[in-house]
């Protein structure tokens, strides 16, 4: 479960030689005497060329560092106090918390022929996937020219990085996992929540594969397994001698658990890994990245090799650069600014299980699985809120983060964020009317981008129905990240206003509660009666303030209220950024779906997945089906003509800033793919 890193001698045969990393052998070496330590050096095992040499752009030729960062954190500095229970990590004969982290880097070769930029995507579950994200490629283990894509992040010179953060990820080829100290003999609660799509009859206590907490006493007649039919249904006790649970990590149930169902367990476990120290290795990594130590002595002509850094994430990811901020981790030992940017993506309102006592940092939260978990908990907005139903005043950027150490920051949204993941949450008021009717102000160092017409991360073309009622929503706003990218590292780097926010607003009508969405009525297709809410939730009086949860499962009080964004007479966003394909449709995309009644619960919204429900190809096929919607030909006189409309489109959010230039191409060859598609 992750036991403690000590930080050994220097081994032999270790490449030192490489000017960005020798400067933390050097550390290694003269740190006792200078400032306290953070990070302490890098072990390489690997130096390779990326793609045999191959030149980037102005770039040039990239190089892959591959191998383990090493950490010693003095547990009385301010800056380390935020992790909790590091007072009761293990101690080096010094005095410091020592851990360790997987570590992973595609840099310029010449580092002056960068762009001076760190770009640090935090993993999620120990995977890399900015490739995908930027670069339209996508690898665990970028090797091939296929894994690199066109080459966009590589070509704008970025330094990539990658660092273990998260304790609980299994072993596995190229994961990127946190190697954290223990807090010995300490016990707590942990509740594993189970929610499957077919009868199975074992289950993992952990999430999704992730490593479990194990369970102290397995046997004891005590523990209770309940189950119930939503996240709001009353729990049903399940019989003690039906299940029984299997090397203190699985649990069995012979009969099989029911798909559609939450199972819940709550147990006692012990020697909580400090999983705080984390977002502490990410800020230390980035900040030596930036600063070094003392760096004008030690580091030389290299100590400008990196200027500005960025943190990106997805999912979970983002919602760990929200909980980062929260906390204070984005001011170093010397409070200096980590993170000049950031793009937190696709996280809705969401923080994460990343800095508490047995924390589960896998687990997240949806309509239908990972109930309850402390995730999408006030407070939601950057600036100061003032929640009404408990009176306590917080924000993501006042809590502990102090004006010289606020980035800026990028919010980008799908739709099914709104439906999925409370994103609405992020940009109206608690204060006010208790339904939350009211738009809130935003941070000037933050923009809020809403995908319009999106899902999570959009499916494979062409879609497929899977497990849901409707096809999965293929719409590609990875073009619109890459534009967003570009805008960022303009404002920080040369103070460039970023194209203005987008989002559905309550003043202007373009956001709405669930009752009002005007979605039309297409045939087959059923609108969502349940979408995600985020509740008043009590896990004791000291999670609040030291990160330990003794109510399991919480106490759960009212919902905060949730709006969403409002439709056309297609069921098609008004508000947001619309790519071509909402701008121009031949379908209604959307950010929600439903189950499958072969995986049970048809009534909750399937995770993370949209629907793309496309228009009938002609005036007679419509009528008979009685669908609202305008055919295809009668709103495009043929192809042509629609793609016309598509250049247009793609033009408009050029001129915007929403889309770059060398992008309208495959744009517009993804709109005559979606042509053949539904004209078939």
């Amino acid at each position: 479960m992750g036991g403690g890193a000590a930080v050994p001698p220097r081994p032999a045969g270790v490449d030192y030689h490489i000017p960005m990393l020798k400067r933390a052998w050097i550390l290694s070496i003269i740190l006792p005497a200078l400032l306290p330590a953070a990070l302490v050096r890098i072990e390489v095992s690997e130096r390779s060329d990326v793609l045999d040499g191959k030149p980037f752009a102005s770039a040039g030729p990239y190089e892959r560092i591959v191998g383990k960062a090493y950490f010693a954190v003095d547990p009385n500095l301010p800056a380390n106090k935020i992790v909790a229970d590091i007072a009761k990590a293990p101690r080096n004969e010094d005095g410091l918390v020592e851990f360790s982290a997987d570590f992973y880097c595609l840099k310029p070769r010449d580092p002056q022929h960068g762009n001076h930029a760190v770009l640090f995507e935090v993993s999620n579950r120990g995977l890399k996937a900015m490739l995908g994200s930027f670069d339209l490629g996508g690898s665990n283990d970028p090797r091939t020219e296929s894994d690199f894509g066109d080459g966009f992040l590589l070509e704008q010179g970025y330094t990539l990085v990658w660092l273990g953060w998260e304790f609980d990820v299994p072993p596995g080829p190229s994961l990127l996992r946190l190697y954290a100290p223990v807090a010995q003999g300490i016990t707590g609660l942990v509740r594993s929540e189970i929610t499957l799509n077919r009868r199975e009859t074992r289950q993992s206590l952990g999430d999704r594969g992730q490593l479990a907490y194990p369970a102290m006493n397995a046997d004891d007649p005590g523990l209770k397994l309940t189950v119930r039919d939503h996240a709001d249904s009353p729990r049903r006790a399940v019989a003690r001698e039906t299940w029984h649970i299997e090397g203190g990590t699985h649990i069995v149930m012979p009969a099989g658990f029911d798909p559609g169902k939450i199972y819940e367990l709550v147990y006692t476990s012990k020697d909580p890994p400090i999983v705080g120290l984390g977002p502490a290795a990410v800020r230390d990594l980035i900040s030596f990245f930036k600063y070094g130590i003392a760096a004008d002595t030690i580091l030389g002509d290299h100590h400008d090799f990196i200027k500005r850094a960025y943190g990106y994430g997805i999912s979970q990811s983002g919602r760990f650069l929200r909980t980062f901020v929260y906390y204070g981790f984005n001011r170093d030992e010397q409070g200096r600014r980590v993170f000049d940017g950031m793009m937190a993506h696709v996280a809705g309102a969401g923080r994460g299980s990343f800095n508490h006592r047995f924390a589960q940092p896998s687990r997240d939260g949806h309509p239908f699985l990972n109930t309850f978990y402390p995730t999408d908990i006030f407070p939601f907005t950057d600036l100061a809120e003032t929640d009404a139903e408990t009176g306590i005043t917080d924000g993501l950027l006042t809590h502990a983060t102090p004006p010289a150490a606020v980035p800026k920051i990028f919010y980008t949204n799908t739709s099914y964020e709104y439906y999925g993941r409370s994103a609405s949450l992020i940009h109206t008021t608690l204060d006010g009317a208790p339904d939350g009717a009211k738009d809130a102000p935003i941070a000037p160092t933050t923009r809020i981008y809403f995908l319009a017409g999106c899902q999570h991360g959009p499916s494979p073309f062409p879609p497929e129905r899977g497990e849901a009622q409707n096809l999965a929503n293929p719409n590609n706003y990875r073009w619109t990240l890459r534009a967003l990218l570009v805008a960022l590292d303009r404002w920080v780097k040369d103070g460039e206003e970023p194209p203005p926010s987008r989002y559905p607003k309550i003043a202007d009508g373009s956001l709405a509660p669930l009752r009002a969405v005007a979605f039309p009525k297409v045939p087959g297709v059923q609108f969502p009666t349940r979408i995600q809410q985020a509740w008043h939730v009590d896990y004791g009086e000291e999670f609040r303030s030291a990160g330990i949860v003794t109510i399991e499962p919480p106490k759960v009080g009212s919902a905060f209220p949730m709006r969403l964004p409002q439709v056309d007479a297609d069921g098609n966003e008004t508000a947001g950024i619309r790519m071509p394909a909402t701008a121009v449709p031949l379908a209604t995309y959307t950010g929600w779906n439903l189950r499958s009644t072969g995986i049970g619960a048809p009534d909750e919204l399937y995770s993370m997945t949209g629907s793309f429900i496309p228009f009938a190809r002609t005036k007679a096929e419509r009528m008979k089906a009685g669908d609202p919607r305008l055919s295809v030909e009668e709103r495009y006189v043929g192809k042509q003509a629609y793609l016309d409309k598509v250049q247009a489109a793609a033009g408009d959010l050029v001129k915007e800033r929403y889309l770059l230039e060398r992008d309208v191409p495959l744009v517009v060859a993804r709109a005559s793919a979606e042509w053949d598609f539904v004209t078939r």
